[in-house]
């Protein structure tokens, strides 16, 4: 009787393992021997991400903090989005890009793609590490997920170099293949190992929450020193103001442009007006005429007054904007907000005839950034929705549109700073790490909805800076209760207010939540931990 693929998978697996710590070890004693090293330089640092750059912010943060402290800093991961501005302006940064695996390893199986890609990438790192870097950096900073082949990599240049090894868990590596596999596969269980092994005797680990270095420290007695860096944006997340709103808006116009778009939201006449924003009048000379509001939003002919028109301003007929980031995976449920904004829906219609304006609600443009495998399915399935080819829809929605966009570094901050009510479908495999979405939404005094599990009270505080839902009925009820009288909506205008008592509230007092930027978190955590050695040597 023929063997069965999955009893052939785990022996297949062993035996590919087996052949890649062999050309490993060949190609770590060839490069042992073949010539000496000199010993890490201090004030350097190699931070290393085995993905995209761009798509890696609180990485890109790291090195923006190590070069304004002075450290020689080598960005290493793989092209792709563009990386923020001061990572190709800071002197002392130099981003080294990876090579991407081979392109035929696609088309084979997993079970020999997937050790050849591992192969593929220890080569290429150790010779970034080894080789690109001409000095030996005095520390080398790890994400963490991906564990494998990063983790044993960097523990193995750093017995090879001198380097001490600062691992930043972000998650755990294999709870997320078990998202896919089950936490009993074999490959789960010798990916935990893995991680447990090499991850163990570190100089330094940071941790983006305390359950993740409470879990950590007990379970996998975790050597060196352990700091919990929670996740915070950097300065340039921020409120923004109406003349930035009106300028951003004038640019993602083209991103509006769809028939069931173009229907939905209020006319604009650009420049002088968006669906968001629009430039009134001010002063005009005696002699000139006097316009109201509606007649504002058509600036076409009042180019001899130029010089007396106001800054812009926030339209009172606009659509709530909501944004939300999502990788389009598996693991964030974006099926659970299209069934909330369904619900949201069927209620708007219920409210439209209130004579109250304050007990109606606002249509709503539903903002969806970022890209991912699952994007074009569930964005087919909101056009069904919007235009009135789904069942039940009485011709399609009236009150919610989605517009999925892709926005280069610069504008996420203005947009997150633009919006009125941010989103997270994030859910952890680990139960044991945050959301950077809600951080940057928190940087622009944006509150949120946020989708609910273990530690997430470290960050999102519910009735305070937001909301925590579990399913889609109590997100679509959140939504009603925030937006309700919209853009006069109490309960958002509360949520909103606590950025700012926040800010001016003393420590320990209940409208105080602790909060700072990036920078200032930085400094405060990291700086005692990479400099100790250094002022020890001066004082000598």
């Amino acid at each position: 009787m023929a063997d069965s693929p999955s009893a052939i998978a785990p022996s297949s697996a062993e035996t590919a393992w087996k052949v890649l710590a062999l050309l490993a070890a060949t190609y770590f004693l060839w490069h042992i021997y073949a010539k000496p090293r000199p010993k890490p330089a201090l004030r350097s640092v190699a931070v290393l991400v085995l993905g995209d750059i761009g798509r890696s912010p609180r990485m890109m943060y790291h090195a923006e903090s190590f070069a304004l402290n002075k450290f020689q800093t080598y960005l290493i991961g793989y092209r792709g989005s563009k990386p923020i501005p001061s990572l190709l302006s800071l002197p002392r940064i130099n981003i080294l890009y990876l090579s991407e695996p081979p392109s035929y390893l696609r088309g084979l199986p997993f079970i020999i793609a997937g050790p050849l890609k591992v192969l593929s990438q220890v080569i290429d790192i150790l010779r970034t590490l080894l080789e690109r870097i001409p000095h030996p950096p005095e520390f080398i900073l790890v994400q963490n997920p991906p564990s494998i082949p990063t983790l044993a990599v960097v523990w193995l240049v750093s017995r090879l170099r001198g380097s001490k090894v600062i691992i930043d868990w972000h998650n755990l590596g294999y709870s997320i293949l078990a998202l896919k596999l089950g936490e009993q596969h074999a490959f789960v269980r010798l990916a935990k190992r893995f991680e447990k092994y090499f991850g163990r005797s570190a100089y330094a680990h940071l941790f983006v929450t305390n359950a993740m270095r409470e879990y950590l420290v007990q379970e996998w007695d975790l050597q060196g020193r352990k700091v919990v860096l929670h996740d915070r944006p950097p300065a340039r997340f921020h409120r923004a103001s109406p003349s930035e709103s009106h300028e951003l808006f004038q640019h993602l116009l083209p991103s509006f442009s769809s028939p069931s778009l173009t229907s939905f939201l209020p006319t604009s006449k650009p420049p002088y007006s968006t669906p968001f924003t629009y430039i009134p009048p001010s002063r005009f000379p005696p002699s000139g005429p006097t316009l109201d509001v509606d007649l504002a939003l058509d600036m076409s002919d009042l180019s001899p007054f130029a010089e007396h028109v106001a800054m812009p301003e926030l339209r009172g007929d606009r659509p709530a904007l909501l944004v939300t980031s999502t990788s389009w995976t598996p693991d964030e449920d974006f099926g659970m907000l299209l069934d909330a904004l369904k619900q949201y829906e069927l209620a708007a219609r219920a409210r439209e005839g209130l004579e109250d304006e304050k007990e109606r609600l606002p249509k709503i443009l539903m903002a969806v950034t970022g890209k991912g495998p699952l994007r074009q399915r569930y964005m087919r399935e909101v056009e069904r929705l919007q235009m009135g080819s789904g069942q039940g829809d009485e011709g399609g929605w009236r009150y919610v549109r989605c517009a999925s966009l892709w926005l280069e570094a610069d504008d996420y901050p203005l947009l997150l700073g633009s919006a009125d009510l941010g989103i997270s479908l994030h859910s952890s495999s680990s139960g044991r790490d945050l959301p950077m979405k809600v951080v940057d939404m928190f940087g622009c005094g944006l509150p949120v909805c946020a989708l609910g599990f273990a530690c997430l009270d470290e960050l999102v505080k519910d009735g305070v800076n937001g909301l925590v839902f579990h399913n889609a009925e109590q997100l679509a009820a959140q939504l009603e209760s925030l937006l309700r009288g919209f853009p006069s909506a109490p309960a958002l205008a509360a949520l909103q207010a606590s950025f700012q008592q926040a800010a001016h509230a003393p420590a320990g007092s209940p409208d105080h939540w602790e909060w700072g930027t990036w920078a200032e978190n930085w400094n405060r955590t990291m700086r005692p931990l990479l400099l100790h050695d250094v002022a020890s040597e001066a004082a000598l």
